[in-house]
Protein backbone atom coordinates (compact mmCIF):
# COMPACT_ATOMS: atom_id res chain seq x y z
CA UNK A 1 0.00 0.00 0.00
CA UNK A 2 2.43 2.34 0.86
CA UNK A 3 4.18 1.75 -2.77
CA UNK A 4 0.83 3.05 -4.16
CA UNK A 5 0.53 5.75 -2.35
CA UNK A 6 4.27 6.80 -3.27
CA UNK A 7 3.52 6.41 -6.84
CA UNK A 8 0.37 8.44 -6.58
CA UNK A 9 2.19 11.43 -4.88
CA UNK A 10 4.80 11.48 -7.08
CA UNK A 11 2.33 11.57 -10.03
CA UNK A 12 0.61 14.50 -8.61
CA UNK A 13 3.65 16.77 -7.77
CA UNK A 14 4.58 15.55 -11.38
CA UNK A 15 1.70 17.35 -12.48
CA UNK A 16 1.92 20.14 -10.79
CA UNK A 17 5.40 20.69 -11.82
CA UNK A 18 4.12 20.51 -15.49
CA UNK A 19 0.75 22.90 -14.55
CA UNK A 20 3.18 25.45 -13.66
CA UNK A 21 5.61 24.87 -16.74
CA UNK A 22 2.82 25.07 -19.31
CA UNK A 23 1.36 28.45 -16.95
CA UNK A 24 4.82 29.91 -17.34
CA UNK A 25 4.83 28.95 -20.85
CA UNK A 26 1.69 30.21 -21.54
CA UNK A 27 2.09 33.77 -19.97
CA UNK A 28 5.57 34.10 -21.68
CA UNK A 29 3.86 33.65 -25.32
CA UNK A 30 1.00 36.33 -24.20
CA UNK A 31 3.83 38.85 -23.04
CA UNK A 32 5.91 38.25 -26.49
CA UNK A 33 2.44 38.42 -28.34
CA UNK A 34 1.64 42.17 -26.26
CA UNK A 35 4.56 43.48 -27.10
CA UNK A 36 5.33 42.32 -30.42
CA UNK A 37 1.84 43.64 -31.63
CA UNK A 38 1.64 45.04 -34.86
CA UNK A 39 1.73 49.18 -35.40
CA UNK A 40 -1.31 49.09 -37.63
CA UNK A 41 -3.33 47.28 -34.43
CA UNK A 42 -2.89 50.05 -31.74
CA UNK A 43 -5.42 53.09 -32.61
CA UNK A 44 -3.48 55.85 -34.60
CA UNK A 45 -2.39 59.05 -32.18
CA UNK A 46 -5.14 62.09 -32.34
CA UNK A 47 -2.93 65.06 -34.29
CA UNK A 48 -3.54 68.76 -33.72
CA UNK A 49 -2.49 71.15 -36.96
CA UNK A 50 -0.67 72.91 -34.29
CA UNK A 51 1.79 69.89 -33.68
CA UNK A 52 2.75 69.86 -37.44
CA UNK A 53 4.64 73.11 -36.42
CA UNK A 54 7.86 72.79 -34.54
CA UNK A 55 7.64 74.66 -30.97
CA UNK A 56 10.78 76.97 -32.22
CA UNK A 57 9.34 78.31 -35.21
CA UNK A 58 8.72 81.62 -36.12
CA UNK A 59 4.72 82.67 -35.64
CA UNK A 60 3.14 81.72 -39.03
CA UNK A 61 0.00 84.34 -39.82
CA UNK A 62 -2.21 82.59 -42.56
CA UNK A 63 -2.66 84.89 -45.19
CA UNK A 64 -6.68 85.07 -45.22
CA UNK A 65 -7.09 87.72 -48.35
CA UNK A 66 -9.82 86.44 -50.81
CA UNK A 67 -7.97 85.75 -54.04
CA UNK A 68 -11.24 86.80 -55.87
CA UNK A 69 -13.65 89.94 -55.67
CA UNK A 70 -16.44 88.50 -54.26
CA UNK A 71 -18.51 91.82 -55.14
CA UNK A 72 -18.56 89.90 -58.50
CA UNK A 73 -19.25 86.74 -58.54
CA UNK A 74 -19.97 86.00 -62.51
CA UNK A 75 -15.98 86.98 -62.56
CA UNK A 76 -15.16 85.48 -58.91
CA UNK A 77 -16.54 82.07 -60.38
CA UNK A 78 -14.18 81.98 -63.49
CA UNK A 79 -11.03 79.95 -63.50
CA UNK A 80 -9.60 82.93 -65.88
CA UNK A 81 -10.45 85.71 -63.63
CA UNK A 82 -8.11 84.62 -60.22
CA UNK A 83 -4.73 85.06 -59.90
CA UNK A 84 -2.44 83.24 -59.06
CA UNK A 85 -2.24 81.70 -55.29
CA UNK A 86 0.72 82.52 -53.67
CA UNK A 87 1.99 80.53 -50.81
CA UNK A 88 3.78 82.29 -48.10
CA UNK A 89 5.73 79.71 -46.71
CA UNK A 90 6.57 76.97 -49.42
CA UNK A 91 8.87 75.65 -47.20
CA UNK A 92 7.77 76.26 -44.01
CA UNK A 93 9.65 73.51 -41.02
CA UNK A 94 8.23 70.59 -40.14
CA UNK A 95 8.47 68.27 -36.79
CA UNK A 96 10.52 65.47 -37.86
CA UNK A 97 9.23 62.83 -35.07
CA UNK A 98 6.01 62.66 -36.93
CA UNK A 99 7.59 60.68 -39.37
CA UNK A 100 6.62 57.02 -39.20
CA UNK A 101 3.72 57.81 -36.94
CA UNK A 102 0.21 56.10 -37.10
CA UNK A 103 -1.98 59.25 -36.78
CA UNK A 104 -5.37 61.04 -37.06
CA UNK A 105 -6.21 64.29 -38.65
CA UNK A 106 -9.43 66.32 -39.31
CA UNK A 107 -9.13 68.56 -41.78
CA UNK A 108 -10.58 70.10 -45.54
CA UNK A 109 -9.70 67.95 -48.25
CA UNK A 110 -9.03 70.39 -51.57
CA UNK A 111 -9.04 67.55 -54.56
CA UNK A 112 -5.98 66.75 -57.10
CA UNK A 113 -7.36 63.61 -59.02
CA UNK A 114 -10.15 61.99 -59.56
CA UNK A 115 -10.69 58.75 -60.36
CA UNK A 116 -13.95 58.16 -63.31
CA UNK A 117 -15.98 56.62 -60.59
CA UNK A 118 -15.85 60.23 -59.17
CA UNK A 119 -13.80 59.17 -56.13
CA UNK A 120 -11.17 61.26 -55.05
CA UNK A 121 -8.33 59.92 -54.71
CA UNK A 122 -5.15 62.36 -53.97
CA UNK A 123 -5.88 65.11 -52.69
CA UNK A 124 -4.23 68.30 -50.00
CA UNK A 125 -5.88 68.06 -46.46
CA UNK A 126 -5.52 71.70 -45.20
CA UNK A 127 -7.16 72.85 -41.51
CA UNK A 128 -9.36 74.96 -42.57
CA UNK A 129 -11.97 75.86 -44.97
CA UNK A 130 -11.21 77.48 -48.58
CA UNK A 131 -7.30 77.04 -48.45
CA UNK A 132 -5.99 76.65 -51.61
CA UNK A 133 -9.44 77.47 -53.73
CA UNK A 134 -10.48 80.83 -52.17
CA UNK A 135 -7.48 81.74 -50.27
CA UNK A 136 -3.87 81.71 -50.70
CA UNK A 137 -2.74 78.32 -49.30
CA UNK A 138 -1.13 77.69 -45.56
CA UNK A 139 2.54 76.99 -45.05
CA UNK A 140 3.60 74.15 -46.16
CA UNK A 141 3.67 72.54 -42.59
CA UNK A 142 -0.05 73.07 -42.70
CA UNK A 143 -0.59 70.92 -45.79
CA UNK A 144 -0.93 66.81 -46.06
CA UNK A 145 -0.25 65.53 -49.72
CA UNK A 146 -2.79 62.22 -49.38
CA UNK A 147 -3.13 59.67 -51.56
CA UNK A 148 -5.85 56.81 -51.13
CA UNK A 149 -6.70 53.60 -53.44
CA UNK A 150 -10.16 53.83 -52.57
CA UNK A 151 -10.89 57.47 -52.40
CA UNK A 152 -13.69 59.10 -50.82
CA UNK A 153 -16.22 60.59 -52.73
CA UNK A 154 -17.03 64.55 -52.03
CA UNK A 155 -20.67 65.74 -51.57
CA UNK A 156 -18.97 68.97 -50.23
CA UNK A 157 -16.05 70.69 -50.46
CA UNK A 158 -16.85 72.43 -46.84
CA UNK A 159 -17.60 68.71 -45.04
CA UNK A 160 -14.48 68.59 -42.63
CA UNK A 161 -12.99 64.84 -42.75
CA UNK A 162 -10.77 62.66 -40.67
CA UNK A 163 -7.83 60.79 -41.72
CA UNK A 164 -6.22 58.45 -40.70
CA UNK A 165 -2.36 56.70 -41.73
CA UNK A 166 1.31 56.72 -41.35
CA UNK A 167 3.00 60.15 -41.79
CA UNK A 168 5.76 61.07 -44.07
CA UNK A 169 7.72 64.24 -43.46
CA UNK A 170 8.10 64.43 -46.68
CA UNK A 171 7.91 67.86 -49.11
CA UNK A 172 5.83 67.18 -52.44
CA UNK A 173 4.62 69.68 -54.75
CA UNK A 174 1.30 70.00 -56.82
CA UNK A 175 0.04 72.54 -58.79
CA UNK A 176 -1.85 74.22 -55.82
CA UNK A 177 0.65 74.39 -53.42
CA UNK A 178 3.63 72.63 -51.75
CA UNK A 179 3.15 70.35 -49.01
CA UNK A 180 5.43 69.32 -45.96
CA UNK A 181 4.15 66.29 -45.04
CA UNK A 182 2.80 63.19 -46.92
CA UNK A 183 0.30 60.37 -46.11
CA UNK A 184 -1.31 56.98 -47.79
CA UNK A 185 -4.63 57.02 -46.32
CA UNK A 186 -5.97 53.53 -44.30
CA UNK A 187 -9.59 55.14 -43.65
CA UNK A 188 -11.31 58.93 -44.45
CA UNK A 189 -14.37 59.53 -42.69
CA UNK A 190 -16.72 62.23 -42.39
CA UNK A 191 -15.52 64.58 -38.69
CA UNK A 192 -18.61 64.65 -36.52
CA UNK A 193 -18.04 67.17 -33.46
CA UNK A 194 -17.55 64.82 -29.96
CA UNK A 195 -20.64 64.85 -28.30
Amino acid sequence: MSCKLRASSFKLQTNRRSLAACGLQLAAALMLLLVALPSWAAEPKDLSWQEMIPPDAPPEIPNMKPLHDLSNMADALSAQAAPAARQDLPDAPVVQKLDGQHIRLPGYIVPLEVNEEGRTIEFLLVPYFGACIHVPPPPSNQIVHVKSEIGVKLEELYQPYWIEGQMQVKPSTSELADAGYQMDAEKIYVYELPQ
